[in-house]
């Protein structure tokens, strides 16, 4: 740490905290633990004396430097904040007072979350497996790189610095795809609104909705896929929620998934009744089963795809929520008829619900390259903050 900087022992800049309080058993006390790798030191929860099982406990103070001794060769140290100020710590816990006049207590808050120095409590520790403690001797023996008190003010102040503009990346990044998803959702809220539903969907389905066949799936290797209620779960078609089942079938019944086939969920929960999917052909071949139903637009009126967004409009999910049956307040059921009668602007040219749909899609495909770069995204500004340490305690920042 910190090429040229003069090394000092912890010892030297640390004191042990001894304060100790007697436990009341009808007194409440706030308990601290740490999170691993720096991610901070934070309330446990508030508990009674005589629920804590001792009689004596520490008593930390904000601006404390605190371990856990079985957990800080795993990042589990840090500076107690304001809020935490006269929380109580068993022996596991041990805190320290930070020398003033020798080192800024936020420069070692900083300090402690670098690699070097989550190392230097590794090589302080020993045990058996499962046993392995912090050792405290050695820990305060151990040396640290420490600048003079300017140049630590100057090296918090530049991370701080950097730590707010990923913080604030982050937050910008979070709200680009929350922009996106509530320009979609208003988009929806428009069409409803604007498109006239004097039709009903029945109007442009070839046949009334059907429900498949719940066969008794056992998984059995080669057994035939019968799709999951959650398939359709979030208006996203999800391949991979299926089981199997061994049962036999016959080539011509009306329960197998077609390519193209749009998928309505008849039972669900209040929230997702009546969501809808659109199968792609994986698996094939497939069942569906008797808690979906198969709608088949109509290709000479409208849009398969159309009637999918439609069916997520605002004005969509509040039809289908004021005309859901079921005693059950956590299971509601739609009927065939519901979804008949469910208002359509059938009077809609095929060509302007393509124009539509298109700009739909468009908007879908920012949301899924958000969330596609998400990820990625995520893993970069994380991966800047231990890097941007590491060379500010090197003394390269």
């Amino acid at each position: 740490m910190g090429n040229g900087w003069p090394r000092v022992r912890l010892g030297e800049v640390l004191s042990k905290n001894e304060d100790v309080v007697e436990l009341v058993p009808d007194v409440a006390y706030r308990e601290v633990t740490i999170r691993l790798w720096g991610n901070g030191v934070v309330l446990r929860g508030e508990v009674l004396g005589a629920e804590i099982g001792a009689t004596r406990r520490f008593r930390v103070r904000a601006g404390q430097f605190i371990l856990s001794r079985i957990d800080a060769r795993n990042g589990a140290l840090g500076i107690v904040p304001g809020p935490l100020d006269g929380a109580v710590v068993s022996n596991d816990f041990p805190s320290y007072n930070v020398v003033q006049g020798r080192l800024f207590t936020p420069f070692l808050g900083w300090m402690s979350r670098t690699g070097q120095f989550v190392d230097l409590c590794r090589a302080a520790s020993e045990g058996t497996t499962n046993r392995v403690r912090l050792q405290e001797e050695r820990f305060l023996r151990m040396e640290i790189a420490l600048p003079p008190l300017p140049e630590q003010r100057r090296v918090v102040a530049k991370v701080e610095e950097l730590a707010a503009k990923i913080e604030e990346a982050k937050h910008l990044r979070s709200n680009s795809q929350a922009e996106v998803v509530a320009l979609l959702a208003a988009e929806l809220r428009t069409i409803g609104e604007v498109l006239q539903t004097r039709a009903r969907l029945g109007d442009v389905l070839l046949s009334k909705p059907r429900n498949g066949w719940s066969a008794r799936c056992d998984n059995s290797d080669g057994g035939i896929p019968v799709l999951s209620l959650s398939a359709v779960t979030g208006f996203e078609y999800r391949a991979s929620t299926y089981k199997r089942t061994s049962l036999p079938t016959s080539p011509h019944a009306h329960y197998w998934a077609r390519p193209g086939d749009l998928f309505m969920s008849r039972s669900n929960t209040p929230e997702l009744v009546g969501h809808a999917a659109i199968y792609d052909g994986d698996p094939y071949p497939c069942i569906y089963p008797d808690l979906l139903m198969r709608l088949e637009p109509d290709p000479d009126q409208t849009h398969t795809r159309f009637v999918w967004w439609w069916l997520q409009t605002p004005q969509t999910r509040e039809y289908i929520a004021a005309n859901a049956k079921g005693t059950s307040p956590t299971m509601k059921k739609i009927s065939q008829g519901t979804v008949m009668d469910l208002p359509f602007p059938a009077s809609l040219m095929p060509e302007q619900q393509r124009r539509i749909v298109a700009y739909l899609d468009g908007l879908q495909a920012k949301v899924d390259s958000l969330k596609a770069l998400q990820p990625q995204s995520a893993a970069e500004l994380d991966a800047l903050l231990p890097s941007i340490l590491d060379r500010a305690f090197k003394g390269e920042l």
